[in-house]
């Protein structure tokens, strides 16, 4: 052997050997030792020397990261050939490079799939997420092919990817799922994984059993994207038998390295008791990990644990915080939740604008019964006038389309003169159109006719239209068809019925007809007279706020109607009456004895026992 070639294998014999004492030292923790003894070797050229002084930059291990300095080291080596050099610089230059990318690109890449990438699996980068860097798709492109065509399964992968995921003009699909499945041949899992999903895109039951067996692989290695995807069809029997336990170990493993999507799907098993025992704290604990990560489901999930109640005590202010937060981003259920909480001030200020501002973005996305709640807020002026216009833009543009609910809605916009003019006439023939499957609509199309209000007045006609919604139990439509019965309009008396009518009303609350039930059983109509009955429904009706009924109660204990006097308890309900208007009360108060002198100790009581009587909720007067 002659001395040039002795020396040179000196050389190539005294890099080995570095390389080897390199690697052992980083091996034993002594990271900085190791990175020294390499830098000299690949500052002489050696490939595998660069390659590995790469990884160390990538990593952070033995000199302080940087993405760009281990690119220009990869760079080197890929340059020389070597082959995993070229794999590893196609990856990142597919996630983008800091330098080429938005600030924090770099951290993105070194804390998480640099480590990924340097461990000698380029190809599962492609498969996390890095959006604050640019990807050079053409850089990429150069080296992946270069790998794939010396035979680097990585290498196939990645041009495979750059095929299905990269611009439109790079894109081959037919190309790419042959380089995918001749990596997954080559036992590579990000192969499979890929070969998996290009068989999966087929939409051809035939195909899953052969997708599922490769996902298994990739799965096995550890690919989160494959142990979703693996839970995903032994969730839904795709492929592979239906089996909920293993699904939600599958979204375990993959919500356990990161995978937001497997986090909300195992955090939903949990508190569902899907494939597990259900867990409700650590279901909440991976949804919220979820919802922390941007997904908007996940956070709206969480608003929903905390604002319902049940195994985790109620908190409607953790509740709207992230309700806001999956509303920010366009969660349509979670907007109207939000309204919810501001319309009736839980965990918020109670604000019917604010309320209104998130059923109008709710809507505005698609819910459609936040379109009804900020109809209700509209209705009762709690809105703002451009919310009356939406509003009744969209009940004429669904009612257009033949939604009887909308063309209801927007005959009552058009009777009400809410967000349009007025306008019975064509109210009225909405109103009839919706008539015809909704019973809101058949009591106010009669109320309509009854009136001729936009159609011509036809009493017997409303009555049909009204009795019609009362046979549906309308509590509305009760009420009023029982004041048809006791009046004849439009119709025959009965008020046997009329008493049957007012009853179920009254049972469901409505307080004219608890007043009507006293009015009738006083006397003066087609049933006997019972003047204790009389005075108990007058008595309901009134500690409810009914004004005619306190006038009424007020008589009857005055003048003892129903049995005995109660002077001091006839003042408090007359006094009621009058304070709502009644001044006919004055007359019965006048005729009231002056109030006896109540002993010292005794008035707090009796002012106890008549605030009690002043409470309920309040309604209207029939």
């Amino acid at each position: 052997m002659s001395g040039s070639l002795r020396r040179l294998a000196g050389m190539v014999s005294s890099s080995t050997g570095k390389i080897k004492r390199a690697r052992a030292l980083m091996e034993q923790g002594k990271r900085a030792e190791g990175f020294k003894l390499l830098t000299p070797v690949a500052q002489a050229g050696n490939a595998e020397a660069e390659f590995l002084v790469a990884r160390c930059y990538l990593e952070g291990n033995g000199v302080p990261p940087s993405a760009q300095e281990g690119a220009r080291w990869l760079e080197r080596a890929a340059t020389q050939g070597y082959l995993e050099a070229q794999s590893m610089l196609a990856a990142l230059y597919l996630r983008g490079i800091p330098g080429q990318a938005a600030a924090g690109g770099a951290q993105a890449i070194l804390q998480g799939e640099a480590s990924a990438i340097a461990a000698g699996r380029p190809a599962a980068a492609l498969f996390g997420t890095n959006e604050a860097a640019r990807p050079d798709f053409d850089r990429a492109l150069t080296w992946a092919t270069r790998a794939a065509e010396a035979g680097s399964a990585d290498g196939q992968a990645l041009l495979a990817f750059i095929m299905t995921s990269g611009p439109e003009a790079l894109r081959d699909h037919d190309r790419a799922e042959d380089l995918y499945r001749r990596s997954a041949a080559a036992d590579c899992p990000q192969g499979k994984l890929g070969f998996a999903l290009a068989l999966l895109r087929r939409n051809d039951p035939a195909s899953g059993g052969e997708a599922a067996a490769n996902l298994r692989g990739a799965a096995a290695a550890g690919l989160a994207t494959a142990q979703y995807m693996l839970g995903v069809m032994s969730e839904q029997g795709q492929g592979v038998p239906v089996d909920r336990a293993a699904a939600t170990e599958l979204y375990r493993q993959a919500a356990e390295r990161g995978l937001r999507s497997a986090q909300a799907r195992y955090g939903f098993a949990l508190t569902h008791g899907l494939g597990v025992k259900r867990n409700m704290q650590d279901g909440e604990s991976w949804l919220r990990r979820a919802a922390l990560q941007g997904d908007p489901d996940s956070a709206a999930l969480v608003g929903d644990l905390y604002s319902r109640g049940g195994e985790l005590p109620p908190n409607h202010t953790e509740a709207a915080m992230w309700y806001r937060r999956a509303a920010a981003v366009g969660h349509k259920a979670a907007a109207r939740s939000l309204g919810l909480l501001h319309l009736t001030g839980a965990g918020v200020p109670k604000d019917p604008r604010e309320a209104a501002r998130w059923f109008r973005l709710s809507a505005e996305a698609g819910e459609e019964k936040a379109r009804y709640d900020l109809a209700n807020l509209v209705m009762k002026g709690e809105a703002s006038p451009e919310d009356s216009v939406r509003t009744s833009e969209w009940f004429q543009e669904a009612a257009a389309a033949g939604d009887l609910v909308a063309a209801y809605n927007f005959g009552i916009c058009l009777a009400e003169g809410v967000g349009v003019e007025r306008d019975d006439e064509q109210a009225a023939q909405w109103l009839r159109r919706a008539a015809e499957g909704v019973v809101n609509a058949q009591y106010w199309y009669g109320r309509m006719l009854m009136q001729g209000r936009g159609v011509p007045m036809n009493i017997e006609e409303g009555r049909k239209w009204v009795e019609k919604a009362a046979s549906t139990g309308m509590v509305d439509a009760q009420v009023a068809l029982g004041e048809m019965l006791v009046s004849g309009r439009g119709g025959a008396r009965d008020h046997l019925e009329a008493e049957a009518l007012f009853r179920k009303a009254a049972t469901h609350g409505h307080v004219g007809a608890m007043f009507a039930l006293g009015a009738l059983f006083g006397g003066g109509h087609d049933i006997p007279w019972d003047r204790p009955q009389a005075q108990h429904w007058f008595r309901a009706a009134a500690e409810r706020g009914h004004a005619h009924a306190q006038m009424m109660l007020g008589r009857y204990l005055a003048r003892g109607l129903a049995g005995q006097q109660h002077a001091e308890e006839a003042r408090f309900w007359l006094e009621k009456a009058l304070a709502q208007g009644l001044t006919d009360v004055q007359v019965d108060l006048a005729a009231l004895p002056p109030p006896a002198p109540v002993p010292t100790g005794a008035q707090d009581s009796i002012k106890a026992a008549m605030a009690d009587a002043d409470t309920g909720p309040r309604d209207g007067a029939t």
